[in-house]
């Protein structure tokens, strides 16, 4: 929001400059965040009349004029430009100045004649040359014939003025309109504000219901409607002090109604559109929402299709408009336009914000709209706009006003005491001192019994709803800086992570010490994912929760598996020739209960990892041996180690989108506390991975449930041990974990260990069997074990493996 200086000062007079008012309005939570001088570098730009043009004696493109600037005696300048003649009035840039566009005007000579100062273009004034006559933009600006010779050429091109450029927040709607500074204004200098007297004079003998009719069908979003008549509609160019005032608000003059109802939505806070009467269907607008896969021409010239969701102003055919963010093409007023409906309403603001974001549209309309405008303004708005037509010999007005208001808005009462108030501010604030401020608020006070006020909040100030917002309003008028400082009060306690979060960054740490790279990734997925994934069709998983505003149609889902996020940031890396990928991600997962949510889903906080490429980095002394399945499990084995983690069992299994021969579960009974296995070949092909590649999933949860709350140690062993090997021949299903678990339960008391060494299938086996090396450790903590001690633990390992898996001993 910006707004010019002048502006400000057709309704209040203040004596403060620009940079004083700013100071004001921002220590008052009314932020500016520039000030904007328009004259700048024009400080020595004068007008001058051209008194005589005499011939360059070098040159057969340059002229010698004699100019009058308001000087004693006349100053002579060389100009190369074509369109200047005798008694013109110019712009005339003199010593020493320094032009908008950057140039420095200094003494020197033209082709060996003296030239004191320089002709100005309107280019090289930075004027707005896409407003301007062409004959206007090529060669100098032509002054009227009546200006002043010597005065600042500033004022002559109302360009004397002070933008102020405003940072508002949000929730001060109000202040997005001129009228809504000046009453800021008028509290902050102690003025009185002169309000625009609006009437009109109804010259038409004809009836705006007669010849107009709408309505509101979608009364959550649109909650009032007004509409006006406007006849013998002369369209042409707006006076020159409303195209500066537009200017100075930073929106282009385009016709007389176009810049009126810019005018009036600027001043009063209240957009408003403009319709060729005649190019409306069946003389009626509607607000209605819009049909899915409707056709919405705006006035940019684009074809939007509706998504069914969008609030459009419609005449009984098609849209004529989509609401509160631009109006449509058709029904656009243009030279040949004799009469028009001038329309003001009230939108629900967050169906404004949400269709203005959908369709990539922003307007000062919606950006007002989406803040929340003032109900009872829309009647006022179009009255100010027909005065101004009407005074401008632009139109007649026919009788009447066409409003549709479904529900009258209620006056948002609030009460308080002064104690309240300061007990919140920590202030010493009279009574009387808050009643004065809140009545130059135009709020209305009414004392009640036992010091209670009520207070009846303006029709515009949609942010104050409770004592605190009054307590606001107070302090910021009365002076942030008339608040004395104190040192915050209170018990102070020590923050700290919740244990699932410092488990989390446990768990990360762990694995980039293993080597692998953390990756973020977003919460949102879709059903293509799943689809890659080989998902079946009624796996729990593709029941995801469907976002209502998606940041891109991409994702309109929650994730509920981890290892999409995974697979698809490992795809963007392969893709961008990252073949050695060794990535991790610790990040939630959603469950729904139900579809549609009637309550909160399920967050689960899941670990998952990614692996292919090459073992070691490329160097000398590294070979280039592949990842394989043993590399991504001991991943897994090493973090449940660090985890402290031990005695679960590992056994072949099936997991999501991983190979069914080739992946590991770990488990601890009968609860799976991790999986491991290749990347099923279908998968990997589904997402364009060519290599072998393996995944990890693992539950945060599950896993700090089986961590060791307190960690403990033990003294290395004072005595030697005794290691004894066994190899056997058993069946090629039988896995070593089988075996490993056996030979721990049989190994006697002084049992301390066992590792497998060596695994054969070969020429020398038999067919459907394997060999299998183990070596057994055992150990005592309190003497030097005997072999016999030894051979007791051993001996019993011999007859359970032989009884259990048929085992055949190999010397």
């Amino acid at each position: 929001m910006q707004v010019s200086v002048k502006w400000l000062h057709d309704y209040i007079d203040f004596t403060e400059t620009a940079e004083e008012l700013a100071d004001k309005l921002t220590m008052a939570g009314i932020p500016v965040e520039n000030v904007i001088r328009a004259d700048e570098g024009l400080d020595k730009v004068v007008t001058g009349r051209i008194e005589k043009i005499e011939v360059h004696p070098d040159s057969d493109h340059m002229v010698i004029t004699s100019m009058n600037v308001g000087a004693a005696e006349p100053v002579q300048i060389v100009t190369g430009a074509q369109n200047v003649r005798e008694g013109q009035i110019v712009p005339v840039a003199m010593i020493g100045a320094k032009l908008p566009n950057g140039q420095k005007i200094s003494k020197g000579k033209l082709r060996g004649v003296q030239s004191n100062g320089m002709l100005c273009s309107a280019e090289e004034l930075k004027m707005d040359v896409t407003a301007l006559p062409k004959e206007q933009t090529e060669g100098i600006y032509i002054l009227p014939e009546d200006t002043p010779v010597g005065i600042p050429a500033s004022s002559v091109l109302g360009l004397d003025d002070v933008v102020l450029e405003f940072e508002l927040t949000a929730n001060r709607g109000d202040c997005f309109s001129v009228l809504g500074l000046v009453r800021e204004v008028a509290i902050l200098t102690g003025n009185e504000p002169k309000w625009p007297v609006i009437k009109v004079n109804e010259d038409d003998a004809a009836k705006a219901s007669d010849m107009i009719r709408i309505g509101i069908q979608a009364e959550d979003l649109c909650s009032r409607f007004s509409a006006r008549v406007l006849k013998n509609v002369k369209i042409g160019p707006s006076p020159k002090w409303m195209q500066q005032r537009l200017e100075g608000a930073g929106i282009r003059a385009i016709n007389n109604v176009v810049d009126v109802t810019n005018f009036v939505m600027v001043e009063l806070g209240q957009p408003m559109h403009a319709y060729d009467y005649d190019q409306i269907a069946g003389h009626s607008l509607t607000a209605r929402r819009a049909v899915e896969g409707e056709n919405l021409h705006t006035l940019d010239d684009s074809e939007r299709l509706a998504r069914g969701n969008e609030l459009v102003i419609a005449d009984s055919e098609k849209p004529a408009g989509l609401a509160g963010v631009m109006g449509g093409q058709e029904s656009e007023v243009t030279d040949s336009t004799t009469a028009i409906v001038l329309e003001a309403a009230c939108f629900n603001g967050a169906s404004i914000r949400r269709t203005s974001r959908a369709c990539g549209l922003h307007s000062e309309a919606s950006g007002r709209f989406e803040r929340g405008t003032d109900v009872t303004a829309t009647i006022r708005a179009i009255d100010r706009a027909a005065q101004l037509l009407q005074e401008m010999g632009a139109c007649t007005v026919t009788q009447g006003v066409v409003d549709v208001y479904p529900v009258a808005k209620e006056p948002v009462h609030v009460t308080f005491t002064a104690e309240q108030i300061n007990s919140r501010l920590g202030t010493e604030i009279p009574a009387e001192r808050m009643i004065e401020i809140l009545e130059k608020l135009y709020f209305k006070v009414s004392p009640q019994e036992g010091g209670v006020y009520s207070v009846e909040v303006p029709s515009w100030r949609n942010d104050v709803t409770f004592m605190e917002d009054l307590s606001e309003e107070i302090a910021r008028i009365h002076g942030f800086d008339n608040i004395a400082s104190t040192t915050p009060r209170g018990n102070v306690t020590q923050g700290g992570q919740k244990p699932l979060q410092a488990f989390a960054d446990r768990v990360k740490l762990a694995l980039s010490h293993m080597g692998m790279c953390e990756e973020v990734s977003f919460s949102f997925t879709s059903p293509e994912i799943f689809d890659k994934m080989e998902l079946p069709e009624d796996s729990s998983l593709r029941k995801a929760i469907p976002i209502m505003n998606p940041l891109t149609d991409e994702f309109p889902l929650v994730r509920t598996t981890l290892l999409g996020s995974v697979l698809e940031n490992a795809v963007r890396n392969l893709s961008r020739k990252n073949e050695d990928i060794k990535i991790y991600d610790v990040a939630p997962v959603f469950y729904p209960k139900a579809l549609p949510l009637t309550e909160l889903p399920r967050e689960v906080v899941k670990v998952a990892g990614f692996m292919t490429g090459r073992r070691n980095p490329v160097g000398w002394s590294n070979d280039s041996a592949p990842i394989d399945f043993y590399d991504a499990k001991g991943i897994v084995e090493d973090l449940l180690e660090m985890l402290e983690i031990s005695r679960y069992q590992v056994e072949a299994g099936e997991y999501t989108a991983m190979h069914p021969g080739k992946t590991a579960l770990f488990k601890k009974g009968k609860e799976v506390i991790a999986a491991v296995g290749e990347l099923h070949p279908k998968v990997a092909e589904n997402f364009g991975i060519t290599k072998k590649a393996y995944v990890f999933e693992m539950d945060l949860l599950t896993l700090l449930k089986y961590t060791v709350a307190k960690s403990s140690c033990t003294s290395l062993p004072r005595y030697p041990g005794i290691s004894r090997d066994l190899a056997m021949l058993v069946d090629e299903n039988v896995s070593a974990a089988e075996i490993e678990r056996t030979i721990s339960r049989n190994g006697g008391k002084f049992f301390a260990g066992v590792t497998l060494f060596d695994v054969y299938q070969g020429k020398q086996i038999a067919a459907g069997k394997k060999s299998m090396a183990f070596s057994i450790q055992f150990q005592s903590n309190d003497k030097t074990l005997t072999d016999a001690e030894a051979d007791e633990g051993f001996q019993g390992i011999l007859e359970a493996v032989q009884k259990e898996f048929d085992a055949e001993l190999r010397g």
